[in-house]
């Protein structure tokens, strides 16, 4: 599973880098990023998250004890899934104007108009995309992980394919985000045609693909569905308002919101999705509480381990991680500096947010889905309310084209934005202000951690964060920091990909070897598959 999210991340990673390349940070570049936040609302509440928590635990045991039963349920669910998502795309197509106005306030002009074209394009593609979700769910049942991870490259192809080949032909930017759009709906229909086959194989004749609303393994199915929609309606509410409020920033803010969102969501999807989503079949099968808490601590420690320095080297070494993946182009100096501080601010609450995936899962496979849903509603609440009240007075602060920091003495409290001139001159200088929003962000994850934490100690025990190594993982970190700041300070001056490879270089050994010789078991393997090599 990691493997399949490793190659559809980096294949991410490089449409993200030609998107900065050839749309930068700027009004066509935040216009595509509200056109795909607003129908991601469809993916989001219909799709991968909500049907791993609601189909997978029922399916999986259906798998086991009857597959007759489990091949009718699953092309129950598919056939319901099919009849909602169509019936969404179609009005949001129909009401894309005035759903881009009130979810995207700030934009007016041709950045609304090029909007809404973007939102008839992008929304049928993401309906396919929840099909997608369907066909993970039948795959990971049937303990089938690395096509339904790996399958969103094709997704990623796509748009890359497009996007280059109206790049070199010159055209004008807004016409490469309409290409780019297009790119989406293209590998929506790919991503999903890819996994079909496989799932017809497993499922062996046994789909009956029929809208039995009633039956009783589609009822718990549907009983599971509804609070995990709910929690998902919610986290989703937030990101709609993090997109209505960063639209009422500065230029630039939705668009470096989006690339950082990018980087922060690679090490939740490695380290954080793919073990809770390995993990949630098997504690489903699971009914006594011991082992399940010891797979719950296995994979509590398992994520600590690789996300706490990517988290810290997010936060010190980030620029070199920004430069070497976007820095081309339209994209200069200054939007190196505004995306790592908006990377580096998200990223202090990146293990709460990695180690809450593992924890909903334990929750979901215990049938336990409205519980996560109201500790998302808290978590939405307090992510806004510090959001709000930092980034008004960020959006003070400038980032000159050099990268240089001015104006903080500008800062005070304040709840009210810029004037509409100021901020949304395409000329003008990058602000901070959506480092407010990342910030907000961090300390909601860890709010929404402690939550789930007191949640599942009722059925599991006590879980400490980083499976009770956290101490030995710092110290390890600690150790690798001052390894990677030497090779930093001699390698200064070099290009950003040699000085970030040469701080990896430096700092990883440090700090596996720390890890393995505390008998880490994630540290112990990788240091004798490197000794093995």
């Amino acid at each position: 599973m990691a493997a399949g999210i490793a190659l559809s991340r980096l294949s991410g990673l490089i449409r993200e880098r030609v998107i900065a390349q050839y749309l930068g940070v700027g009004p066509a570049t935040d216009a595509f990023r509200a056109a795909m936040r607003i129908p991601n609302l469809l993916q989001n509440l219909l799709g991968e998250g909500v049907l791993s928590a609601s189909f997978i635990p029922v399916q999986s045991r259906l798998v086991d004890e009857d597959p007759d039963r489990a091949g009718r349920t699953a092309g129950a669910v598919a056939s319901l899934l099919t009849l909602l998502t169509g019936a969404v795309a179609v009005l949001a197509v129909l009401f894309a104007r005035p759903i881009t106005v009130v979810l995207a306030p700030g934009f007016g002009g041709e950045r609304l108009d090029l909007t809404v074209r973007l939102v008839r394009i992008i929304t049928p593609g993401v309906g396919l995309l929840v099909l997608s979700a369907w066909c993970l769910g039948i795959l990971n049942s049937h303990r089938r992980f690395f096509l339904s991870y790996v399958a969103p490259v094709l997704w990623n192809v796509a748009q890359i394919t497009v996007l280059v080949t109206a790049g070199v032909r010159g055209w004008a930017t807004d016409d490469l985000a309409l290409a780019l759009a297009w790119g989406t709906l293209v590998g929506g229909l790919l991503q999903l045609a890819v996994q079909v086959p496989t799932v017809i194989r497993l499922s062996e004749g046994r789909l009956r693909f029929a809208p039995a609303w009633s039956a009783p393994d589609v009822a718990e199915v549907r009983r599971r569905f509804v609070p995990v929609v709910a929690g998902r309606g919610v986290v989703q509410l937030s990101a709609y308002v993090d997109l209505m409020l960063a639209s009422l920033l500065a230029t630039g803010a939705v668009a470096a919101l989006g690339f950082a969102q990018v980087l922060h969501l690679l090490p939740i999807s490695l380290f954080g999705m793919s073990v809770a989503a390995a993990e949630l079949p098997e504690l489903s099968r699971l009914e006594a509480a011991s082992p399940a808490a010891e797979r719950v601590r296995t994979g509590l420690t398992r994520i600590a381990f690789f996300v706490v320095p990517t988290a810290v080297g997010y936060v010190l070494v980030g620029d070199l991680v920004v430069e070497t993946l976007f820095g081309a182009g339209q994209f200069g100096r200054a939007e190196v500096v505004l995306v790592w501080a908006v990377t580096g601010a998200m990223a202090l609450g990146l293990l709460a947010a990695t180690a809450s995936r593992l924890l909903q899962s334990a929750c979901y496979a215990a049938g336990d889905t409205a519980g996560p849903a109201a500790i998302a509603a808290g978590r939405v609440v307090i992510g806004i309310l510090v959001g709000v009240a930092l980034m008004f007075p960020l959006d003070r602060v400038l980032i000159d084209a050099g990268g240089s920091i001015t104006g903080l003495r500008d800062m005070s409290p304040t709840l009210s934005p810029l004037a509409e001139a100021t901020r949304s001159d395409p000329a003008g200088a990058l602000r901070l202000g959506a480092v407010g929003l990342g910030l907000g962000a961090a300390v909601a994850a860890w709010v929404e951690l402690a939550l789930l934490r007191r949640r599942v100690r009722q059925r599991l025990g006590r879980l400490a964060v980083g499976g009770g190594r956290l101490a030995t993982i710092a110290a390890g970190v600690g150790l690798a920091t001052i390894a990677g700041t030497v090779a930093r300070v001699g390698l200064d001056g070099a290009p950003a990909v040699v000085t970030l490879a040469g701080v990896g270089l430096a700092a990883a050994p440090v700090y596996v070897t720390w890890c393995a010789r505390r008998d880490l078991p994630d540290a112990v393997d990788l240091r004798n598959r490197v000794l093995r090599r």
